[in-house]
């Protein structure tokens, strides 16, 4: 999944995997970039780790990135439970019986988690028990269309009893304690909106102490620079186009010590009947929403605020999705609505279209 495309008479590559690509350009001849794709770390995705130095401190932060991801895949796993490790299957495992003590940065990501509630009520990490449903059909309706057949639809009660089956009301989190207790059994947690963010974010606060500021983490499209090029310019990043060819970008932005981050309907889906039913859930009616969007990208200081808020502006809509944006401090965002037109926010400039830069 890694294209190089040398660009113009710059010494550049650009890196496009899944959603996001990274063009590096302006390296100064004397620098040593190492990069490295790990696909051991869990999260059914990917981590590309890229960082000018020597060899020896490459490997040493590649080491503790692989380690401390799956770390955290252990911890967020909602799907597997780990031996002697408290994770967020045991915490739904658990629910309507007894609280489970838990890791720090479960609690942390929970917490995040809950706040991301208060922007919109349609992104809800409380909603684990309806995405598991559309998780179950999605699966099998992949493999289904794969084999030329139509996927299957939960059934209207199915999805009534699972999007009744979330509320941040029931769940419980002692801080002081590290417990997490979910009052009613119906009710499952799934952080799958956040988590990849939130893991990139740490590993960019752990690299930082190091004194690593230039560089960066693509972490299954989750894009994090870490501060600036050597040469102190900006990284240009990529937008995939919806259902386009895997490596085909609609624009590009750039970014200095900032992250991007997409979600979209092209991301996960399958077909029934000629129509796409996508992983973006419409916690009112328990449907994938259908709203005009086809994509929404969000360009800010921290990976987990761009993780949130693609998926709590892509529920919001163009419109409120976009007043959001712009009631923000340092948050950029990219709409693309269904005609394929490119909306931006007002402090975004201009976005470069990939044909230009290309040229």
């Amino acid at each position: 999944n890694r294209v190089r495309s040398w660009i113009a008479l710059s010494l550049c590559f650009l890196l496009l995997i899944g959603a996001l690509y990274v063009a590096l350009t302006g390296r100064s001849p004397s620098a040593q970039t190492h990069q490295q794709t790990l696909t051991d770390v869990g999260f059914d995705t990917f981590v590309t780790f890229s960082q000018e130095g020597t060899q020896e401190e490459f490997d040493e932060n590649l080491a503790f990135i692989r380690e401390r991801f799956l770390y955290y895949n252990q911890l967020f796993d909602r799907y597997q439970s780990d031996e002697g490790v408290n994770n967020l299957k045991t915490i739904n495992d658990a629910a309507g019986d007894h609280a489970v003590v838990v890791d720090d940065a479960l609690i942390d990501c929970l917490l995040m988690a809950r706040t991301y509630t208060g922007y919109s009520p349609h992104f809800d990490a409380s909603q684990g028990t309806l995405l598991e449903v559309w998780h179950t059909y999605r699966e099998e309706g992949i493999s289904l269309n794969e084999a030329g057949e139509d996927g299957r639809l939960p059934e209207e009660a199915e999805l009534q009893r699972a999007a009744n089956a979330q509320s941040w009301d029931v769940v419980r989190i002692d801080e002081e304690s590290n417990e997490v207790m979910i009052i009613d059994p119906d009710v499952s947690l799934d952080l799958g909106g956040i988590a990849k963010g939130y893991i990139a974010d740490q590993m960019k606060a752990y690299l930082n102490q190091k004194g690593i500021t230039s560089g960066y983490i693509n972490l299954g499209g989750n894009v994090l620079a870490l501060g600036a090029k050597t040469d102190g310019s900006a990284y240009t990043i990529g937008i995939q186009r919806p259902f386009g060819e895997e490596n085909e970008a609609i624009a590009s932005v750039s970014i200095t010590d900032q992250t991007v981050v997409s979600s979209g309907v092209y991301e996960r889906y399958f077909e029934v009947d000629g129509t796409r039913y996508h992983h973006i859930l419409d916690t009112a009616t328990g449907y994938p929403y259908d709203n005009g969007l086809l994509e929404v990208t969000i360009i800010t200081g921290a990976s987990v605020d761009g993780d949130g808020l693609s998926t709590t502006c892509f529920s919001l809509g163009l419109e409120d999705g976009m007043a959001l944006v712009e009631s923000l401090d340092a948050t950029e965002a990219i709409f693309i609505t269904d005609d394929y037109e490119v909306h931006t926010s007002s402090g975004m400039g201009t976005v470069i279209p990939y044909e230009i830069l290309e040229d």
